[in-house]
C-alpha cells in the first residue's frame, strides 16, 4: 500500500484545535464590538454640537462678544444677524472656540437654550474632536488587538488630522 502522507489526528487534538479557533473568533468578534463602541461614542458625543454648527437652517445665527471667562464656559451678550431676532444679553459658549474676553465669534443658538455653539470651519471642526479623539483610540484596538495595521493606522491618521485641524482653526 502507498502511503498518502495524511496522518490522522487524534480526537483530542481535534477538540483542542477546534476550542483555539473559538477564542481566535470571540477575542476578535470582542475586539471589533469595543472598537465600534468607542467610535459610536465619539459620534454621539460630537453630535450634540456637530448638528447645530453643521445644519444652521431655521436656528438663530448671530454673533456672540464675550464678556467672561470661566474655566470651561465663556459668556457674553448675542446679537442676531437677522433683524427681528432677538438680542439676549447672556448666552454661554464654550472656552476652547473663543480667544477670551473681548472676541466676537460667529455663532448659532441651540433651540430653547442659553448655549451658543460656533458656526463656520472652525465650530465644525471642535464639534467634531471627540469624535477624533475616538478615532485614535480606535486606531490603537484595530492595529494591535485586530491586527489590521494598516486600517489602524489609516484611522489614528484621520483623528490626528482632524484634531490638527481643528487646533489650526481655533488659533488663527
Amino acid at each position: 500500500m502507498a502511503s498518502t502522507g495524511v496522518t490522522k489526528r487524534s480526537r483530542t487534538r481535534r477538540a483542542g484545535e477546534s476550542a483555539y479557533g473559538f477564542l481566535l473568533l470571540a477575542k476578535n468578534v470582542a475586539m471589533t464590538l469595543v472598537a465600534l463602541l468607542i467610535l459610536v461614542a465619539g459620534v454621539w458625543s460630537s453630535w450634540g454640537d456637530a448638528k447645530p454648527s453643521t445644519l444652521t437652517k431655521g436656528l438663530e445665527r448671530g454673533t456672540v462678544t464675550v464678556s467672561d471667562c470661566g474655566d470651561e464656559w465663556c459668556t457674553g451678550s448675542f446679537t442676531p444677524a437677522r433683524e427681528g431676532g432677538t438680542s439676549r444679553g447672556r448666552v454661554r459658549i464654550d472656552e476652547a472656540v473663543t480667544n477670551g474676553t473681548g472676541d466676537r465669534v460667529p455663532v448659532v443658538l441651540k433651540p430653547g437654550t442659553d448655549h451658543a455653539v460656533r458656526t463656520g470651519a472652525a465650530g465644525i471642526l471642535h464639534a467634531w474632536v471627540p469624535f477624533g479623539g475616538s478615532l485614535l483610540l480606535t486606531s490603537l484596538i484595530v492595529a494591535g488587538g485586530l491586527g489590521l495595521r494598516r486600517t489602524g493606522w489609516a484611522m489614528g491618521l484621520l483623528g490626528a488630522a482632524l484634531l490638527g485641524a481643528s487646533f489650526a482653526t481655533l488659533t488663527l
